[in-house]
């Protein structure tokens, strides 16, 4: 719980930054290369919480992976979370992050999983009638299960909706034993 209201402290004054600069695509961009490219990796992130890891090997590695790639004003955050001692919860930070930019670009994120890779056809017409429904812009991340067998399962919020085939088989053995 500590971790996230820190993380949170932090997203906010970055997200200020970049809001105040009119440039939170940018900022979005850089703060994605940075966890893209470190903190996807585990052994990088226990690299970064590892309180025995000098300060200044964690910063050295920053400069070195991201000098001249990201704005200086990113560097400098990135700089910043090292001497706080904040490093650690840099995923919690940029998700929190993206979440602010997205609501104040009015943005959903919708979270769609499916037993196959959608196409990107399929994709596109996703977020065109999820756009229509909801008059929103739409961003969709996808997820593959195999266990849901065909069909999608769609979060969108609080909202979710199974139109799987693993789902309407479970709702069809629901509505079977309830008739006996």
């Amino acid at each position: 719980m500590l971790n996230i209201q820190l993380a949170s402290k932090y997203a906010t004054a970055i997200f200020e930054i970049a809001k105040d600069e009119k440039n939170l695509d940018g900022y979005d961009k850089d703060l994605a290369k940075v966890r893209e490219n470190v903190f996807a990796i585990p052994e990088a992130v226990k690299f970064f919480q590892n309180p025995l890891v000098p300060q200044q090997a964690k910063k050295d590695l920053l400069v070195k992976a991201f000098d001249k790639e990201i704005s200086a004003t990113v560097m400098n955050f990135l700089m910043l979370l090292v001497d706080k001692k904040r490093i650690g919860v840099f995923n919690e930070i940029y998700d929190i992050f993206t979440s602010l930019k997205n609501k104040a670009q009015g943005v959903l994120i919708a979270d769609v999983t499916s037993a196959f890779p959608l196409t990107k056809k399929q994709q596109d017409a996703l977020i065109k009638k999820l756009t229509s429904l909801t008059g929103r812009k739409i961003k969709i991340r996808t997820h593959k299960d195999t266990a849901i067998l065909g069909g999608l399962i769609l979060k969108i919020g609080d909202k979710r909706i199974d139109g799987s085939a693993a789902g309407r088989l479970k709702a069809l053995r629901s509505s079977l034993s309830v008739q006996r």
